[in-house]
């Protein structure tokens, strides 16, 4: 129960966050009345067309983002990475957190085309996905980095 809470607690409480997100909640017409003011007060002279492309993208790395957690999450859940661990990278671990993330990106995707302030959208999940995979690259590059550090000052040890 214990590495259930604290493996696997944080991976289902992230998937419900980002299922909150695909309801009415996260569509445009409610972020835009965040965005919009906030817009407004920094430059109030900005046009409708400039907030309207700042939401897009903002949307967008919202996408990435989400997901590139979700998938490290969902790897540290796999992997119970422990201090000073040594053990090799396990690209099947990196795998199983892109593909798990894959999976509810498009189940997610598809739960918004039932909503009706929502659409789902093929190229979003391969934004997620991409978010996903840029995130195991990252994880792998400073994993690889970790060790090599550890590997040199026990050389230097010995």
């Amino acid at each position: 129960m214990r590495n259930f809470l604290r493996y696997w607690l944080p991976v289902l409480l992230w998937a419900s966050v980002i299922f909150l997100f695909s309801t009415g909640l996260g569509a445009p017409r409610h972020t835009s009345r965040i965005i919009g003011p906030i817009l407004r007060w920094f430059n109030p002279n900005v046009t409708d067309q400039t907030i309207a492309d700042i939401q897009y993208g903002m949307r967008k790395v919202a996408h990435l983002t989400e997901y590139a957690v979700l998938s490290v999450l969902l790897w540290r859940a796999r992997r119970r990475p422990r201090p000073n661990d040594t053990r090799p990278w396990q690209s099947g671990d990196a795998f199983f957190a892109v593909c798990v993330a894959l999976f509810f990106a498009a189940s997610d995707e598809w739960h918004q085309t039932f909503v009706p302030s929502r659409d789902g959208k093929p190229q979003d999940v391969l934004l997620d996905g991409c978010g996903a995979a840029t995130a195991m690259f990252v994880v792998w590059r400073r994993w690889e980095r970790t060790l090599r550090s550890a590997e040199c000052g026990m050389r230097t040890v010995k």
